[in-house]
């Protein structure tokens, strides 16, 4: 199941990177330009998470998270995204209830880790261990194993195989594929580049029989008999 966030962001280029990365991820992330558009959306339905810059054309980020703690008390847990220069405001602004905030400009990285950690606080966690067969994926530790033997993945062997474990039993398209572990990075690659990193996680994980190749298509993660 995705977690649902929702995004205040009035930067485009800002909001729709961190949507991009964060959808690669198994999140569905709604973004809202005004605090006024998040909070008519906030009362037809809670997300998992708030993630909410700090100045908007509207008005300040601190508004809307006092407003959501008043109606919501601590059933919504927020997340400040601000630039160095505002920080002490932010801190303050914690009064109003916030759970944590990062800086500008940021690693994905970084508030993809901070996320989880905002939400394991406020008990909203999925489990971190993903299995299919003999493998088994410690989204947490970002450990790989095969049966009881921890197996080194260098990174994109590793997003690879967490993006086929999140869809176990649907099948994923390579252009997804490469979209979501290079082209969202900036770094395009050609097809290939795809064929080669399967090749290499298979041998690595033993050439396990629950990975499977929809020929022309894909490739798809499945429990075997």
């Amino acid at each position: 199941m995705c977690r649902e966030i929702y995004y205040v962001e009035d930067d485009v280029s800002i909001a729709e990177g961190v949507r991009s990365y964060l959808e690669s991820h198994n999140y569905r992330v709604e973004i809202f330009p005004l605090l006024s558009e998040a909070r008519h959306a906030l009362q037809e339905r809670l997300p998992d998470l708030l993630l909410l810059d700090w100045n908007l054309p509207d008005g300040g980020g601190d508004v809307l998270c006092g407003w959501v703690r008043r109606q919501f008390g601590d059933a919504l847990p927020v997340l400040f995204l601000t630039i160095k220069a505002e920080t002490p405001d932010v801190i303050e602004g914690f009064a109003q209830g916030a759970d944590d905030y990062i800086v500008k400009p940021f690693e994905l990285e970084v508030l993809y880790a901070r996320i989880g950690a905002v939400l394991k606080r406020a008990g909203k966690t999925e489990n971190p261990m993903l299995s299919c067969g003999r493998i088994r994926l410690d989204r947490e530790g970002m450990r790989v194993y095969s049966g009881e033997e921890e197996v080194m993945l260098n990174p994109p062997e590793y997003e690879l195989l967490l993006r086929l474990m999140e869809n176990r039993g649907k099948t994923v398209t390579r252009e997804r594929l490469l979209e979501e572990i290079w082209d969202a990075k900036g770094n395009f690659v050609n097809d290939n580049t795809l064929t080669v990193t399967m090749k290499r996680l298979r041998e690595k994980l033993g050439n396990p029989s629950c990975m499977k190749t929809v020929r022309s298509f894909g490739y798809r993660m499945e429990e075997t008999s």
